[in-house]
């Protein structure tokens, strides 16, 4: 990664820094718009906005759609597209149709467990005041704000506390983390060894931990161990390509690598993660964002321009499709009513 490029570049993005918050959930039309795609280093913008995709997806089929407001659904999937855009709403495996959208949304999302299905509420983060916690499916009850561009990724502990993810900026703030205790007030701001977060996810035990590059543009997983105020930088036992979602899944901690389409599963010991095993898909084109629950993971992928159901911890070929063309799929998440 170039950095001295990047400031150059977000030196010219700053006017479309601010995504708003989405409105009353209605479905809106999304906009036509082409998506355009640049590099800076190993960091993908697209259409003037960092995103943690690791490629920009074909041009997508967009299609007005209605949503079904009669499901009867107890869980409903989550898939969040290019940020600003919206939200597509699902609830497989009662079908794999799209049932709603909620407009504005973008970006990745989290729920309030560990892994699973959400307890009735899901977050949304894609922009500095567009931290959105939803009632589901898809009503509003919260935002929160941070003081820097690019917040985009989001993890909950068993306590209530909310961490959010700051992808980048070109001063302070570069690749920090911004917790919200019981997830509300304006945060307490923690500095990483990361110049660009791309995702977080706690433990079963409350440390904390994230991924994303560092300053030249390697791949690095970090930790805040429970009670402390400062990031530690992990080893990993093997080679990680690109950064993928950060997510505890009951045995291990697991971080998805965007670029070979595994999940790794690690025990972390000290400063080191020893990889105990490898769950790899196949058929994904590129998991921005990955979503564990019980026997099966979701992946919004920014590749194929849908979101994608597969076993776990199996792996292999999809079980499910979740709709198609969308606008570049960067996040997932799922929760029941």
């Amino acid at each position: 990664m170039n950095p001295t490029g990047l400031v150059k570049y977000t030196c010219a993005l700053v006017a479309l820094a601010t995504c708003s918050a989405c409105g009353g959930g209605s479905a809106v039309a999304p906009s036509t718009a082409a998506l355009n795609g640049t590099y800076v280093g190993r960091m993908l913008f697209v259409n003037g906005r960092p995103v943690t995709a690791a490629r920009l997806s074909a041009t997508p089929r967009y299609t007005q759609i209605m949503p079904d407001k009669h499901s009867k659904s107890k869980d409903f999937e989550y898939v969040f597209n290019d940020y600003n855009s919206y939200a597509a709403i699902f609830d497989y495996p009662k079908n794999t149709r799209q049932i709603g959208e909620i407009a504005g949304d973008g970006g990745q999302g989290c729920t309030n467990v560990l892994y699973g299905y959400g307890k009735k509420t899901f977050w949304n983060v894609g922009g500095q005041t567009q931290i959105t916690e939803y009632k589901v499916p898809q009503t509003p009850i919260k935002t929160l704000s941070v003081p820097y561009s690019f917040p985009t990724s989001c993890a909950m502990n068993t306590s209530g506390d909310l961490a959010v993810g700051i992808f980048f900026e070109s001063g302070p703030g570069s690749g920090d983390v911004v917790i919200f205790k019981n997830a509300t007030g304006s945060g307490t701001v923690y500095t990483t060894p990361l110049d660009a977060e791309y995702f977080d996810g706690y433990d079963n035990q409350g440390n904390l931990f994230a991924d994303g590059l560092t300053i030249s543009g390697s791949f690095a997983l970090v930790e805040l161990p429970k009670g402390s105020s400062t990031f530690k930088t992990i080893a990993t036992s093997n080679s990680v390509q690109f950064p993928g979602s950060v997510q505890w899944d009951g045995t291990y901690l697991t971080v998805f690598d965007q670029l070979a389409s595994a999940t790794y599963q690690y025990i972390v010991s000290g400063t080191t993660a020893t990889l105990k095993g490898t769950v790899s898909y196949s058929g994904a084109g590129d998991c921005a964002q990955t979503w564990l629950v019980k026997g099966i993971v979701y992946c919004g992928d920014a590749g194929n321009g849908d979101g994608e159901v597969f076993k776990y911890p199996a792996g292999g070929s999809a079980i499910a499709v979740l709709g198609s063309g969308l606008p570049e799929p960067l996040g997932v998440t799922a929760a029941e009513k």
